[in-house]
């Protein structure tokens, strides 16, 4: 029998933490509770509106390819350094076992920022976009390769329906077709294989013509390491760039993303 894949270790995972969470927190119980909290802000419009390129900056404290990276990282702290520095919006991992992240992060990050949120999870259900809305968050990750299709096409109409934007993930060209079909209208084409965890911004770079084609808004994510590929990409089509592990190392996340963005006006 083939040994599992980290994606399918991952959702394997966070199917048993969904299930514990709905032990302490009936979903009806958790709607109730999302749907008091504020209005989602607009978070395509955060990508789309302004000069310069558009960072979506990354709070993670690891991940299964770079190990432990944040290490006595505020997340709240980092988010505000990010929105202080010129982030369009923040990121916060919210996968615990492999990233080291919680729903507490995200909330803790709303409470300190105005900038509009990505909570960055392995989304399998509804049940987490309630946990979404009600942490604070205005976006959700749905990745493609996870979800397929016709699952993803439900939660987009979930997150529609939440007031929440939805990221919807691909990795090669069938997937960004199909996350055209399920309703998807931002796109992140993420240039880490989930299988292997290799990082090429070549899948940017071939996915960009289909992705215009498709009217889709375009989001690069991971493997930035120069602001030129930054800068190249833009030129391709893409919106927006999720940018995490380079600022971190940094050890001033936020200094790290001012630097980026000056250099590369």
């Amino acid at each position: 029998m083939k040994a599992p894949g980290m994606l399918e270790r991952i959702a394997a995972s966070t199917a048993e933490r969904v299930a514990r969470a709905k032990e302490g927190m009936p979903e009806r119980e958790l709607r109730e509770e999302a749907l008091r909290t504020p209005a989602p802000r607009d978070f395509m419009a955060a990508l789309c509106s302004g000069e310069g390129l558009r960072v979506i900056a990354e709070v993670k404290l690891a991940s299964p390819s770079a190990g432990a990276i944040g290490q006595g990282l505020d997340p709240a702290r980092a988010a505000r350094d990010y929105e202080r520095n010129g982030a369009a919006a923040v990121s916060i991992l919210t996968e615990p076992e492999f990233f080291a992240g919680s729903l507490e992060h995200l909330a803790a990050a709303r409470r300190a920022v105005r900038a509009p949120l990505l909570m960055k999870d392995f989304i399998l259900e509804e049940y987490q976009l309630l946990q979404a809305r009600a942490s604070g968050a205005d976006c959700a990750l749905l990745i493609m390769r996870l979800l397929g299709r016709e699952r993803t096409a439900e939660l987009v109409a979930a997150c529609r329906k939440l007031g929440l934007a939805a990221l919807v993930e691909a990795r090669d060209e069938a997937e960004l077709e199909d996350a055209a079909r399920a309703g998807a209208a931002l796109a992140g084409v993420n240039n880490r294989d989930l299988a292997t965890l290799e990082v090429s911004l070549d899948v940017s770079r071939r996915l960009a013509p289909l992705g215009r084609r498709l009217g889709l808004t375009l989001v690069s994510e991971s493997g930035f390491s120069r602001r030129e590929e930054l800068v190249e990409l833009a030129g391709l089509g893409f919106a927006a760039f999720l940018v995490g592990t380079s600022l971190l190392r940094e050890g001033r996340p936020g200094a790290a993303l001012a630097a980026l963005l000056a250099a590369a006006r």
